[in-house]
């Protein structure tokens, strides 16, 4: 039996020799990355510096910018780096700290998308409330929930595997997985399955369960609503909903690939699919909030139902 501590390195078995083509595609992911940064970085800055967009939908989007940098930043650096190497090795302490960051990520994103979910949910629902409901201090809690709960699970993730004594340091990926390094264990791993499967149903299920509870209720009110009122509710809903469809399915991929043998399905099919909620995320956001965000005239809209003038606030 091998202690982790005595495993200095990890070998990624999933690259492939493709010869002189690796400076092509180190060029093609350095330009994907640089844009990741360009779009998400603008987005950013904009926030922050319009007072106008100090509000709890757009502080919510800074949030989830700041987090696809995060997560970008795990995955790209590595990845070039992976890209231009003949011999495909990464050091134990720097995979493990990969780990950290991506399973992290995808926790802080998911969590992101049900708080923006509520947000939605009350400036649909309750457009009278919504002010002193989503006061500034409430914000800030949510935002800092967010990023500090996946961060201690994912602490405590990382440090039911590093322990770990190890039979071999294979890993069939073209980035560190935690499942990977826990199938290499030679000792008892029931603690890490179980607790990989409770921070999977916490992390994913619950938000997910949240999220269909609020678009539930948003469908009640748009079925009673004028037809102004739904066109607008689809408006402001539809990039969110685009938003978590794109990164589940990143997600489901991931997690199928981690505990299935997915070995029919071709290589570089498979190499891509288990890339994509770390690339395509990234930049899907942006983009797409990015597009809303250029028609701010849009941001508020009055709807009268009842007799009454109520204020949605819509992106």
């Amino acid at each position: 039996m091998t202690n982790s501590s005595q495993v200095i390195y990890f070998t990624l078995t999933a690259y492939f020799d493709i010869g002189g083509l690796k400076y092509l595609y180190f060029m093609m992911v350095m330009c994907f990355y640089v844009l990741i940064i360009s779009c998400n970085v603008l987005l950013i800055a904009v926030i922050c510096v319009n007072r106008t967009l100090h509000e709890p939908m757009f502080l919510f989007l800074c949030s989830l910018f700041v987090n696809e940098l995060y997560g970008s930043l795990g995955l790209f650096p590595f990845l070039l780096v992976q890209i231009l190497s003949d011999v495909h090795s990464v050091s134990a302490p720097l995979c493990f700290l990969q780990i950290f960051c991506v399973y992290s990520y995808a926790a802080v994103e998911v969590l992101n998308l049900a708080v923006m979910s509520y947000d939605r949910y009350v400036a649909i629902c309750f457009p009278l409330q919504y002010s002193s409901t989503m006061t500034d201090r409430k914000v800030a809690l949510l935002i800092a929930l967010t990023w500090a709960l996946p961060v201690l699970a994912t602490v405590v993730l990382v440090s039911l595997s590093a322990p770990l004594q190890l039979c071999g340091n294979v890993i069939d990926k073209v980035f560190c997985g935690n499942f990977s390094i826990v199938k290499l264990s030679c000792s008892n791993t029931s603690i890490n399955n179980v607790y990989g499967l409770v921070l999977t149903v916490v992390s994913i299920v619950a938000p997910l369960v949240l999220i269909l509870y609020t678009y539930g209720k948003i469908l009640e009110v748009c079925f009673c609503a004028t037809k102004q009122t739904r066109q607008k509710a689809v408006s402001t809903c539809t990039p969110h909903l685009a938003s978590i469809l794109n990164f589940s399915f990143g997600c489901c991929f991931q997690i199928l690939q981690s505990r299935f043998d997915l070995s029919r399905v071709p290589p570089v099919l498979a190499i891509v699919l288990s890339l994509y909620f770390l690339t395509c995320q990234p930049l899907f956001n942006p983009v797409l909030y990015g597009l809303k965000m250029a028609c701010l005239g849009n941001m508020n809209v009055k709807v009268r139902t009842d007799d009454q003038i109520k204020c949605i606030h819509f992106i």
